[in-house]
């Protein structure tokens, strides 16, 4: 009877099956926080890990038996995570942005908070906008797309066959830039009209300029921020709805391109 069932090839498959695991998992909204234990990451991708192993075990190619082939193989693994992780955080990176653009010109920008996800000062409508994002994306099942999509990484980019190129590179700026449309898509209901009352007490600064206006304006764009800060959360339902329906696609798209 054998002391280890598992021989040294299976072995080498599982860590690195679980070091694409991790890596992603270490990237996503709420795992990638500071109060979230790393023995709790760990764990969760070690039994995400055991779960997908004798799926994906039957189609992994042959290993290198060379140390720098494996370090290869390593370092491709990671790469693969992040890029997956990153395309997933760089949505809610946008929505926070939203919430810190809605912040500004309500008069919110001096009352940060200290947030003990990241462990730095955060927006205070920021903050609540990631939260009420992360709270919509597994309300909405999101967590089961990514998991799917966690799953079929693996029979498009088997271990070893990572092919970094210059269109892969060209989506991920994009995706980047798209983070800064995100926001303003979100945020427009809020953004506009903050502007727009801005514009119209400096029209009343003009014409009345013995009206103290700094008195009357902060209050009002507290009120206007707020309100329409709570409408563009509900175009937040709609935008997740629909990022949800694009989210397995888009991760396909990519992996495809990684595809050696």
């Amino acid at each position: 009877m054998a002391i280890w069932p598992m021989s040294c090839e299976a072995v080498e498959s599982f860590l690195l099956i679980f070091i694409r695991v991790s890596v992603i998992l270490f990237m996503l909204p709420f795992f990638s926080a500071r109060i979230v234990p790393i023995l709790v990451k760990a764990g969760f991708s070690l039994i995400i890990t055991i779960i997908l192993f004798p799926v994906i075990n039957k189609h992994i190619p042959a290993l290198p038996g060379s140390l720098w082939g494996m370090v290869q193989l390593v370092g491709g693994e990671f790469i693969v995570g992040m890029i997956l992780g990153l395309t997933i955080q760089l949505f809610f990176e946008g929505v926070r942005m939203m919430g810190e653009f809605v912040g500004f010109q309500t008069g919110f920008a001096i009352a940060n908070i200290l947030d003990p996800q990241s462990g730095t000062q955060v927006s205070l409508l920021g903050n609540m906008a990631y939260l009420s994002a992360l709270t919509l994306f597994l309300l909405l099942n999101g967590h089961h797309v990514l998991l799917k999509g966690l799953r079929e990484s693996f029979e498009i980019v088997n271990l070893g066959s990572l092919s970094i190129n210059r269109q892969i590179l060209q989506q991920i700026m994009h995706a980047s830039g798209d983070m800064f449309l995100i926001a303003l898509k979100i945020g427009a209901p809020a953004i506009a009209v903050l502007l727009l009352t801005n514009v119209a007490f400096g029209l009343i600064t003009k014409l009345i300029p013995q009206m103290n206006i700094m008195i009357v304006a902060f209050p009002v764009q507290i009120v206007i921020g707020l309100l329409f800060f709570a409408i563009s959360l509900s175009v937040l339902l709609r935008f997740m709805e629909k990022y949800l329906f694009d989210l397995g696609p888009l991760l396909i798209s990519l992996m495809a391109q990684v595809k050696g």
